[in-house]
């Protein structure tokens, strides 16, 4: 199979299997109320698929070292089909909804970087680098489109409806990966520890991967905060200005903020590494530490400036997304590249299960004053940011050999 088909055909599968991710934060306002939930229990539905996936992936990602990465895949698929059926058919209350979204994000462990591992084992360097882009935009283009079309069909036939059919998207992504990618028998490790499959400690050692890494766990701290929250804050702005939304929905908005920001993303790996990926990174995190302040000062002031800001913000966050994930993928030793993944991987979605929680904390803290908590919330992240942006300029990465900018 031509490298060219190979991308296309598992970027297609993961649209798929990533359309009913973001159900769930998409119909958190109508679901909160329904199931009287505090924000901190919502926080801990959305946190926990991250949570999930960050004990998951160090085991599941790390055996595409030593096994075919495609049967990785497809048993991670299989979590995720059932993850978004159970929910549908048994989620009533707190509890039945975090078993569903924490096998949902066992199965997103088992997809996310397979699917990246499958395809960086397969292409050469040069490509791989747009591998990881095009594989990052059609992630983040099923994210996107994941909130409007969760609103969409729940609207029409309600949202258990809604997690059904995410569950049967996901079915026809695993008849994808099983139909139509060859399998393979993995490579042997080539290095001398490399009988040592668990052994993280190379990984740990490579500073290069680790600034990357590290970078990324605040990245996706951030990215997760605002995709599990926007619809809220959203609506909270909409009904303290007295403003209808009209066309733009809260859930609406947060489709288009995500579609932004992977056209983002494909954009920021294309000119970090043609401009530099550290200089990329820095104008980043500076931008987006500048647009959470403006959001926590000003962003519940009017629903307009919230949906320009927002949009702005997914943009800014996004930019670097692929960026990061593409210095840990190129600056690691080959026979560890799984490894490194893995880590990159339970790093950034340990980053990605404090966002939500530690948001929903805020707010049940301010819970007399909501205005108020939603400042902080943000403010937190900006002072997060701030911290992750002297980490990554202390740490000095390299930069991947494909890349042609300043070293």
């Amino acid at each position: 199979m031509s490298p060219g088909r190979l991308v296309a055909i598992v970027c297609a599968a993961q649209v798929f299997a990533q359309i009913g991710a973001y159900f769930w934060p998409a119909l958190l306002p109508g679901l909160s109320k329904l199931w009287d939930l505090s924000y901190t229990e919502a926080g801990w539905i959305t946190a926990v698929f991250y949570g999930a996936y960050m004990l998951a992936v160090p085991v599941l990602v790390t055996l595409t070292d030593r096994f075919d990465p495609r049967r990785i895949y497809l048993v991670g698929v299989a979590f995720t089909i059932t993850g978004h059926l159970y929910f549908g058919y048994a989620a009533d209350s707190f509890w039945p909804a975090m078993l569903g979204r924490a096998l949902a994000g066992i199965g997103w462990a088992g997809t996310y970087m397979t699917g990246l591992k499958l395809l960086s084992d397969r292409v050469d360097q040069h490509m791989m680098s747009r591998a990881v882009t095009a594989h990052a935009a059609g992630v983040g283009i099923s994210g996107g489109l994941s909130f409007a079309t969760g609103d969409f069909i729940a609207g029409i036939a309600g949202w258990q409806a809604a997690f059904v059919v995410a569950g049967l998207s996901a079915v026809l992504a695993w008849v994808m990966v099983l139909v139509a990618v060859p399998g393979r028998v993995a490579a042997a490790p080539q290095s001398a520890d490399g009988a040592k499959l668990f052994d993280f400690r190379p990984v740990f050692r490579n500073r290069s991967a680790m600034a990357y890494a590290i970078a990324y766990c605040i990245h996706t701290l951030e990215m997760n905060a605002l995709r599990g929250w926007a619809v809220a804050f959203l609506a909270f702005v909409a009904a303290g200005t007295g403003m209808a939304a009209g066309m733009l929905s809260p859930a609406v908005v947060a489709s288009g903020f995500a579609l932004v920001g992977t056209l983002a993303s494909v954009c920021g790996n294309e000119a970090a590494s043609r401009f530099g990926r550290r200089r990329l990174v820095h104008i980043a995190m500076i931008g987006s530490i500048l647009i959470a302040l403006a959001l926590g000062i000003f962003g519940s002031t009017s629903y307009t400036l919230a949906i320009v800001l927002l949009t702005l913000y997914g943009a800014v966050i996004w930019l670097d997304s692929s960026t990061l994930t593409a210095g840990a993928a190129g600056t690691a030793e080959p026979s560890k590249r799984g490894a490194t993944l893995a880590v990159h991987s339970m790093l950034g979605y340990a980053g990605g299960f404090v966002g939500p929680l530690a948001v929903g904390w805020v707010l049940d803290v301010y819970a007399a004053n909501p205005g108020a908590g939603w400042t902080a919330a943000y403010l937190m992240i900006a002072f997060l940011m701030s911290l992750s942006l002297v980490t990554f300029w202390l740490m000095k990465p390299m930069q991947p050999a494909g890349d042609r900018g300043p070293a």
